[in-house]
């Protein structure tokens, strides 16, 4: 299967330009590095210094050869901050067991774990009884959490979810609540499946922000809602923590979840943290070492509190990293948001003026999100549009349904009847510039009018331009 090109291909010099990360200088502050990013017609007096990533001048090859590399897929993972790797490489130097030896390293080692959690507690704003669990990341979180849920639990969730927060529930006492045209229907809706619910306990769970249109949901309202029948709340923060402030006393919510890879950590940790009497009674996740309080030929009585889910050896170089990232947004966070909204305002107004693109939305264009923008081109494969992205002009983005088929098929429904109903999302981020946003939206609308530069086929490995000379593995890294 190939697609053709619509126009002469480009010679090399019409590659297109590499300008890398518009950064007017490099300064350390309070220890560490960060970049002065300049926003589109911003003096120097107001560019905003965000907190720096690691590979941010990572350079990848494309059909007219090298250029500087345009990271605006965060929505699926978040490069590591410089500051994660500073604190990883410190901690690594001590590395030892946790909470099983008196030696300086493991002592030094557990400090910092429970530290970690500390660092966590407080990013999220929990209570002052508020559990911190680590796990794996927010699916793990989501499923510890429904193992923990009492037997006479109903569950209320949105079709807009995503997989990780829609799927782990018992059918039998699951709700499911279609894509909402607006907020006050989602609210509506919610209340009358909260009105109708004849289980003793009730749990509401509803992204922070979607990972597919970047849409906040109102965590306030919905949880003054919930209060009224008695309801928990169970929030899906992994887009809305890299992005927004997260306080769980000031909404009222009952548990958040997040993953270490969506906040410039990286892969392989996650929290769940909120109310301790359903985790304290459910049955361990983890039956093993860590997780008992003591264990004899009478029995076994299991640990309390975040021990009893966390059995096994921890991933305790994890923890730091997740620690260091909360700590460093934490601390970057009026910058950090500056940086994106600029951004996502500038990409958002490009799109908007491109003839047959289309971008989509749960509750209206009007809406307030952070910085992920789903969109189509008319009777263009989405998987082919981000292929000519990444080939032609060295971007980098997601296609598909996001984890979050429901939500996709609603939305796009097939629109042109000829292509399948996916979408491309870009997703921006402290890797991500104006230059960034300035280049993919030249990509979109020469595509959109022109079509792809060269003629592609369809491959085991997705769409690739015919005669590719890129080289696209590398030695391993050990």
């Amino acid at each position: 299967m190939s697609i053709a090109s619509t126009r002469t291909p480009s010679s090399p010099s019409a590659a297109p330009r590499s300008a890398g990360r518009p950064i007017s200088s490099c300064r350390s502050v309070a220890g560490e590095q960060r970049l002065r990013v300049v926003r589109p017609g911003a003096s120097g007096s107001h560019a905003a210094y965000v907190p720096a990533v690691v590979g941010a001048d990572l350079v990848v090859p494309t059909v007219h050869g090298p250029v500087g590399y345009a990271n605006l897929d965060h929505a699926a993972s978040t490069p590591a901050l410089v500051a994660v790797k500073a604190a990883v490489d410190t901690a690594l130097e001590t590395y030892s067991s946790v909470h099983r030896g008196n030696g300086y390293a493991s002592t030094v080692t557990s400090a910092w774990y429970e530290q970690a959690r500390e660092e966590v507690a407080t990013f999220v704003g929990a209570r002052q009884d508020d559990t911190v669990i680590f796990t794996r990341n927010t699916t793990d979180s989501f499923t510890l959490l429904a193992r923990s849920l009492p037997q006479d639990t109903t569950v209320v969730v949105f079709e807009t979810e995503h997989h990780s927060t829609l799927l782990p529930w018992k059918g039998t006492r699951t709700v499911t609540l279609p894509v909402p045209a607006s907020i006050e229907q989602a609210l509506a809706d919610l209340e009358a499946a909260l009105a109708h619910a004849d289980t003793r306990h009730r749990l509401v769970v509803v992204a922070g922000a979607s990972n597919v249109t970047g849409e906040l949901w109102p965590l306030a309202r919905i949880t003054a809602l919930a209060r009224r029948y008695d309801a928990r709340v169970a929030v899906d923060a992994a887009q809305l923590a890299p992005h927004r402030a997260i306080d769980i006393e000031a909404t009222g919510v009952d548990y958040v979840a997040f993953s270490g890879h969506k906040v410039y950590a990286p892969f392989g940790a996650g929290v769940l943290a909120g109310r301790s009497d359903w985790l304290d009674t459910a049955a361990p996740y983890l039956r093993g070492g860590g997780a008992t309080a003591r264990v004899s030929t009478a029995g076994t009585t299991w640990a309390t509190g975040p021990a009893r889910h966390e059995g096994g050896s921890p991933n305790v170089i994890g923890a730091i990293a997740l620690a260091a990232a909360c700590a460093t947004l934490a601390a970057n966070r009026p910058a950090i948001e500056a940086h994106e909204a600029g951004l996502l305002a500038e990409l958002r107004r490009g799109l908007a003026v491109i003839p047959g693109v289309d971008t989509w939305s749960i509750f209206g264009q009007d809406h307030d999100r952070v910085g992920v923008v789903a969109f189509t081109i008319e009777r263009l494969d989405s998987s082919l549009v981000s292929a000519i992205l990444s080939a032609e002009h060295g971007i980098g983005v997601r296609d598909g349904k996001f984890c979050a088929h429901l939500l996709v098929d609603e939305l796009l429904e097939d629109p042109w009847g000829e292509v399948p109903a996916t979408a491309v999302r870009i997703s921006l981020g402290l890797a991500s510039t104006p230059e960034h946003v300035e280049r993919v939206l030249a990509a979109v609308a020469a595509l959109a009018a022109e079509g792809p530069q060269r003629r592609y086929v369809r491959t085991e490995q997705g769409w690739r331009p015919e005669g590719d000379t890129r080289e696209l593995t590398l030695p391993r890294p050990w």
